[in-house]
């Protein structure tokens, strides 16, 4: 399982990275190999706001439908359209080319309930 220690994770099994004021969010390399092949990504639109530890979209795989939980509060500044036609990336790229949404975090403090690599690697083998 691959997991960048320069990221932040959330029990729900989404990565968080910090770039500047704004944060890039993914789903984990473990969710995904949990997921099986993705076939449809539904993600929010640009200007949405998302609250921590609601859903903001989902992923559909063979096997399942799964809701994607926000790792943080914010506003959505970007998304990205290409896992709309390549939703495999998930599968074959969970931290570069898969990555879901840019927020605009509105509660910083929301970062200290976010997981180190080390913490979320002890979740996932209680899992």
């Amino acid at each position: 399982m691959s997991l960048p220690k320069d990221l932040l994770y959330s029990e729900e099994h989404e990565w968080v990275k910090k770039e500047g004021d704004k944060v890039r969010i993914g789903i984990t390399d473990f969710a995904q190999s949990e997921l099986g092949d993705i076939v449809f990504v539904e993600l929010p639109e640009v200007g949405d706001d998302i609250e921590a530890d609601e859903p903001f979209g989902s992923v559909e795989s063979v096997k399942t439908v799964s809701e994607l939980y926000a790792p943080i509060s914010g506003k959505v500044v970007e998304v990205n359209e290409e896992l709309e036609d390549s939703p495999e990336f998930v599968n074959e790229s969970p931290y570069e080319n898969a990555w879901m949404i840019v927020v605009e975090p509105s509660n910083d403090s929301e970062f200290d309930e976010l997981l180190s690599a080390e913490k979320y690697e002890e979740v996932t083998k209680e899992d």
